[in-house]
């Protein structure tokens, strides 16, 4: 059967959908890039925050659109299909199924009665296909938070924090390195507490340290720290390994202990200083990434200024911030949404201003300093190839490195570069060889 599949949303849920890829693989089943040729399409959808939820319903109903051409089943899974199921099976009956996160222990089953052809009920525990950079993979580590910041509605979704065995991790992560993959970035809602649901201790050094002997890796990275939880053995194990990047991706949210006491945030503006001056201590090289949110309700003047302090303190290297927008089924959506939304933006303004004058600043420190480029691409328009060095991760959101040289490189390759030249919040380098294994 020809099959289109759609995946919408962060990389947790890329994921997902390559495990999809894995048993309609497995399953013989033909995967098309072209949906007017799909007899099905299979959207996993993500649903967090009304912009996703948008984005989602659109896509849906452009995909709906086929069925004038031929499709024969459109089906919907995901975050979106876990949180509305019942609203959306009467709204939208243009889709076939809606399958919750709950049901994806028996996705193979489902998808074979609804597409009328076998599938392998073996969903997470068939080899996935990988839908992106063959050099690069993500590696969810853990499902579910148990965190309970108030404006966050993942824990309804997504459930408690369910941390994989690190046998199964490790064993993913060779096949993973055999077909080529050098770098691997670990995810999960919350990664610093990796475990913590079997004996209530962390168990993230543990997995490290396993990952890390593993042959062809170069690159491990680790996204989503919570600042309370980044402990000194961990920062021992990252020093003294071979491959493990010294960054540091912590969401902080907010400078104001006020505001983080709202927020339901564990941790205080004090321990996110001294976490992070550890950091530095133990690491020449280190990066440092958070996440602010601006306007959330009860938000002051004095608040804002506080998380422009802090910002100022620390000098974070990648910095993503957003406007507060009320979420159903979170406890902060009872409270007042008191932040006028032009106030939102002009505090927002305020942290990107800073923060873009910070990194215009320190990135001036980088200048002639050698790093390692992971080359993914070449520019005919600059006659550059362009990758990524070890700072900025493979999400888009920390920019990337333009490198020039003479050479033949092809993506996938690792190189040696200085950097020469500032480009807003990415850098411009000159080939210096082959990078060292």
């Amino acid at each position: 059967m020809k099959i289109g599949v759609i995946s919408l949303g962060c990389a947790k849920n890329l994921v997902d959908t390559e495990n999809l890829l894995g048993i309609l693989s497995l399953g013989n089943q033909e995967i098309v890039q072209n949906y007017e040729d799909a007899e099905a399409i299979i959207i996993n959808t993500y649903g967090f925050i009304e912009s996703a939820k948008s984005e989602a319903i659109d896509t849906i109903l452009e995909a709906a659109s086929y069925k004038e051409q031929g499709l024969k089943k459109l089906i919907v899974m995901g975050c979106l299909s876990q949180r509305y199921k019942p609203q959306l099976v009467e709204e939208l009956p243009e889709v076939d199924r809606f399958i919750t996160l709950n049901e994806y222990k028996d996705l193979g089953k489902i998808l074979s009665e609804e597409l009328g052809v076998k599938i392998p009920n073996t969903y997470g525990k068939t080899s996935r296909i990988l839908s992106g950079k063959p050099w690069m993979a993500y590696l969810k580590i853990a499902e579910g938070c148990d965190n309970k910041c108030s404006y966050c509605a993942i824990p309804g979704i997504r459930g408690p924090l369910d941390s994989f065995p690190e046998e199964e991790l490790v064993r993913e992560a060779r096949r993973l390195a055999s077909q080529g993959v050098k770098e691997l970035n670990l995810i999960a809602q919350d990664s610093s507490r990796y475990g913590y649901d079997w004996d209530h201790r962390l168990h993230l050094s543990s997995l490290l340290k396993q990952l890390d002997e593993i042959e062809g890796l170069r690159w491990i990275r680790i996204l989503y720290l919570y600042p309370d939880e980044i402990p000194d053995d961990l920062l021992e194990t990252i020093r003294q390994s071979r491959h493990i990047l010294p960054y540091f991706d912590i969401p902080t949210q907010h400078g104001s202990n006020r505001m983080l006491r709202a927020m339901n945030r564990r941790g205080s503006r004090e321990e996110i200083l001294e976490r992070v001056q550890t950091i530095r201590n133990t690491f020449e090289n280190a990066v440092l990434r958070t996440t602010l949110i601006t306007g959330f309700p009860g938000e002051t003047e004095e608040d804002h200024q506080l998380s422009l302090d802090l910002l100022e303190k620390i000098r974070w290297d990648h910095l993503g911030a957003f406007t507060y927008s009320k979420e159903e089924d979170t406890p902060s959506y009872e409270l007042e949404d008191d932040v006028p939304p032009e106030e939102k933006d002009r505090r927002l303004q305020e942290i990107y201003e800073l923060q873009n004058r910070i990194v215009q600043e320190d990135r001036q420190k980088l200048l002639h300093h050698s790093c390692t480029i992971l080359i993914e691409g070449y520019e005919g328009i600059t006659s550059m190839y362009k990758g990524r060095s070890e700072m900025f991760a493979p999400d888009g959101t920390d920019g990337f490195v333009r490198v020039r040289s003479d050479r033949n490189l092809k993506p996938g390759d690792m190189i040696r570069a200085e950097y020469i030249r500032i480009n807003g919040y990415s850098m411009t380098a000159e080939d210096r060889g082959d990078a060292d294994d």
